[in-house]
């Protein structure tokens, strides 16, 4: 569109979708699916999970073209980031409250901040990986196009697997009104 984008104006597009997209998601997109289909908090996040793995494929796609020698647009990138901006309104905001529901009273902040060690688990594990794949000259094992198709099939592997999960999960809702102190004070 001729205008030069700068990597850290690309990444600001995440922040903004996110801004555009919960509420697009909640009064738009929700309710229209749940005509179809019954949106439980289970599926919107195994709907995220798979399209994590779709905006790895589509930069997968950009990478693949880069390394042939074309330049794509920066608009690719900023649909990829569309599609993970969409599937993190689907998993985080959606496990966030998940977890908050099925949490009994007395270990609602336990379980939020197991949500949250999962959280740096994940990205402790992607720390790992990057170490792991880096040659003793400083260059990846996984280079270019194959380090993201790595990630789409982790992420494909981890929505299979989640799939399973979430069929034998017994869904309950612990969410209880806030009881007033039995020793008031005045």
């Amino acid at each position: 569109m001729g205008f030069t984008w700068l990597a850290s104006q690309v990444q600001s597009v995440n922040a903004l979708m996110i801004l555009v997209l919960v509420p697009f998601f909640a009064y738009v997109v929700y309710p229209l699916v749940n005509r179809v289909v019954r949106l439980t908090a289970l599926r919107k996040m195994t709907a995220g999970l798979f399209l994590t793995a779709a905006s790895f494929a589509i930069i997968t796609w950009i990478e693949t073209r880069i390394a042939a020698g074309e330049q794509p647009s920066v608009g690719w990138q900023v649909v990829a980031y569309l599609v993970l901006t969409a599937a993190e309104v689907l998993v985080s905001v959606t496990c966030l409250e998940f977890s908050y529901t099925q949490a009994p009273r007395k270990m609602k902040s336990f379980i939020m901040a197991v949500y949250f060690l999962s959280i740096s688990a994940g990205n402790a594990f992607t720390a790992l990986v990057n170490k792991f794949i880096q040659n003793a000259d400083g260059s990846s094992k996984l280079a270019g196009a194959s380090y993201f198709v790595f990630f789409m099939l982790l992420m494909l592997g981890t929505s299979v697997v989640f799939i399973g999960v979430a069929w034998l999960y017994p869904v309950r809702n612990d969410v209880q009104e806030e009881r007033a102190p039995e020793n008031p004070t005045v």
